[in-house]
């Protein structure tokens, strides 16, 4: 009788998982909004911080998806930030893991302008078919400080795919 459990919980969660993954497909879009809550990033030159971001993106191949983001960083600081930028991700239909690379351009309050470049690491939690909870890990380099203005973090983004 547990054996029997057992098989029939490992069938519906392989049944789940590649149903899940076939999301993963050319022609899907792309809609999420991001935050690393709580100070969850590390930089020289800052504190407390509080981010949140809206993405869209396409599916252009099975697997590769273009995303355009921009957002708004709080700092506890007197200095605010805005950010538009672009990415690629690739997401890994086995399991759910993406690596993702792109680029943004930064304006802080009074006169900084930056333009980084932003690798992340993360994962695709699928809630049903078309919505994810995506934490991931990232490192914005900074090109114009880099030992004070480049950041890494833990951010987590609720996704939502669609056609």
């Amino acid at each position: 009788m547990i054996m029997k459990k057992i098989l029939v919980t490992i069938i519906l969660a392989i049944v789940g998982m590649s149903s899940a993954f076939a999301q993963f497909e050319k022609g899907k879009y792309y809609l999420a909004a991001t935050t690393n809550t709580a100070g969850l990033s590390y930089s020289k030159s800052e504190d407390f911080g509080f981010n949140l971001g809206v993405n869209g993106g396409y599916m252009f191949e099975e697997a590769w998806l273009a995303i355009a983001q921009v957002g708004f960083n709080y700092r506890h600081s007197d200095m605010q930030e805005l950010y538009a930028g672009l990415a690629c991700r690739y997401l890994i239909e086995q399991n759910g893991l993406f690596l993702q690379a792109g680029a943004k351009y930064l304006h802080a309050a009074p006169n900084f302008n930056d333009v980084q470049i932003t690798p992340e690491v993360g994962y695709c939690f699928f809630l049903n078919k078309n919505l994810t909870v995506e934490p991931s890990v990232y490192y914005d380099v900074s090109l114009s400080d880099f030992s004070e203005k480049s950041k890494f973090g833990v951010k987590v983004g609720l996704a939502w795919y669609f056609k």
